[in-house]
């Protein structure tokens, strides 16, 4: 399985903050966008080029791999004043 992620705004907007999937999605970005298909606010959470992901805690690009047993997590970009 892979375990997904949700913080922040993230996480407020989908309702929930982890979920699994089948392991049949060879990046982050086919994560995004299969769970962005979902009913509801998924797809404006998961609004493409909003978003930073991260696999096994270390910040990722979008088309990284992702593999069976792999935790991916999605949250905001990060900003401070």
């Amino acid at each position: 399985m892979i375990n997904v992620l949700f913080f922040a705004q993230v996480r407020e907007l989908v309702g929930i903050d982890s979920l699994a999937l089948a392991p049949e999605f060879s990046t982050v970005e086919a994560v995004r966008q299969h769970l962005a298909a979902q009913e509801g606010r998924w797809s404006l959470a998961l609004e493409e080029g909003k978003l930073l992901a991260a696999v096994n805690q270390t910040l990722v690009s979008f088309d990284h791999p992702v593999a069976d047993g792999d935790e991916v997590a999605f949250f905001p970009p990060v900003t401070g004043g």
